[in-house]
């Protein structure tokens, strides 16, 4: 199992480019299975559960096709089993994404119930409810979702989601993409991954509406066409390279990004007291040397902060002058990284859903260890500015959300490597 070591101190300065965002990619990737013909996606970013979904596709049958700029072509035309297994499923809760384009297209699905990340419960009820709303008939058995349409496919319906499902708005709207009728999703998601999904299956000749508020109106359509689509960028890995300029004092520009997506996370680091500029698809984070200032934070479904950034931000307070609040409201159990920051001599309480930060001067590096996606980087962006070396074991939690980091820091000057286990 490959570690990473990295020596801190360094001040990060540079230009890198931003991957596309694996929370676009898997879903786009799923509604994919929707097309009556060949779709290609691009600027998909080359982690694991990209990976895992090809992977999965190839076990039903379809063939996928990558072209030398990486970009796949998806024929769902030779789909040959409706079943995604659980041995795959288990590794990547995102695969329940197939479900909903599946039953729309093809009349019925068996998926395996999801795995993935430790960070809380995340249901798949919401799911399994839309579809039912449209008419499909559904058992739970043997750990598998085993859902059929009725006569005729799949109805449109009105569904009200009872709690915010980035996951559940987009099987949902997948599905309905090819009812009978109108669909209406009330109290949707309205992150930018899922306006993503919505402007791809409306490339594909889909009738979706309203996506980014909180209703989306979905006609559905007798047929979805081929289509050439390029995934957005990674708005958490835009995010995360800024942080780390800050943490360390440092100058970063980010290209092939979209400033207009982060806006929760930039207000936070020009509070932080972060010199930010902007143009149509780079931003560039200058902290002129100085010391970050906390920042008080809540974490809500967006357009407010995102949870996915939380675990960056304790770093950040973490070497900033002052105390921060830090309150999580949207997973529980998502405060893990704190344990092995206190082994790094940071200042943290933890009370309930809040974190409490008190910043040092600096932090030591310590063996420390990644728990899931987002708090390992936290734990990089803590190395990078602790005295001596931190090694940091688990790392494939890192490698499920980040595309080539050690490269993309080492261009920025950080003394980073990786090593095997």
């Amino acid at each position: 199992m490959d570690k990473l070591i990295i020596t801190g101190g360094a001040r990060l300065d540079g230009e890198i480019r931003i991957s596309g965002a694996k929370n676009a990619a898997l879903p786009i990737l799923a509604a994919t299975l929707l097309a009556d013909g060949p779709v290609t996606v691009g600027n998909l970013p080359h982690l694991h559960d990209i990976t895992t979904m090809i992977e999965l596709f190839g076990r039903m049958g379809i063939e996928p096709v990558i072209d030398e700029k990486l970009a796949v072509e998806i024929d769902p035309r030779t789909i040959k089993t409706l079943v995604a297994p659980y041995e795959l499923v288990k590794t990547m809760r995102a695969s329940i994404l197939v479900l909903g384009p599946m039953v729309a297209r093809f009349g019925e699905a068996e998926v395996a119930l999801p795995g993935g990340c430790a960070i809380g419960s995340r249901p798949v009820d919401l799911h399994i409810r839309g579809l039912e709303a449209m008419g499909a008939k559904i058992e739970v058995e043997g750990g598998y979702i085993k859902a059929k349409a009725p006569e005729g496919g799949l109805r449109g319906a009105h569904f009200f989601f009872d709690t915010v499902s980035v996951t559940g708005t987009e099987n949902i709207m997948m599905a309905a993409a090819l009812a009978k009728g109108r669909s209406v999703l009330q109290n949707a998601a309205r992150e930018p991954e899922v306006v993503d999904l919505a402007n791809f299956i409306n490339a594909m000749g889909g009738k979706v509406q309203g996506a980014g508020t909180d209703t989306i109106t979905i006609d559905g359509v007798e047929r979805l066409d081929s289509a050439n689509y390029r995934v957005m960028p990674d708005r958490i890995e835009t995010g995360t390279y800024l942080v780390a300029a800050a943490v360390t004092g440092g100058r970063v520009k980010v290209k092939d990004t979209d400033p207009t997506i982060l806006e929760a996370v930039l207000e936070k680091l020009k509070e932080a007291g972060a010199d930010l500029t902007t143009g149509e698809d780079w931003i560039e984070l200058d902290m002129h040397g100085k010391r970050p200032k906390a920042v008080n934070l809540r974490t809500a479904p967006y357009p407010a902060f995102p949870t996915d950034m939380q675990a960056q931000f304790i770093s950040l307070n973490a070497i900033a002058e002052g105390t921060g609040a830090v309150i999580e409201t949207i997973f529980e159990n998502r405060f893990m990284h704190v344990y092995e920051m206190h082994r790094m001599g940071a200042q943290i309480q933890v009370e309930g859903n809040t974190a409490i930060v008190t910043g040092v001067p600096t932090l030591k590096g310590a063996p420390v260890m990644a728990t899931d996606l987002r708090a390992s980087a936290s734990l990089v962006l803590s190395a990078l500015v602790a005295e001596g070396d931190t090694l940091i074991d688990r790392i494939y939690h890192i490698d499920r959300g980040y595309e080539c980091i050690e490269e993309k820091l080492q261009m920025l000057g950080a003394k980073i490597r990786r090593v095997p286990g």
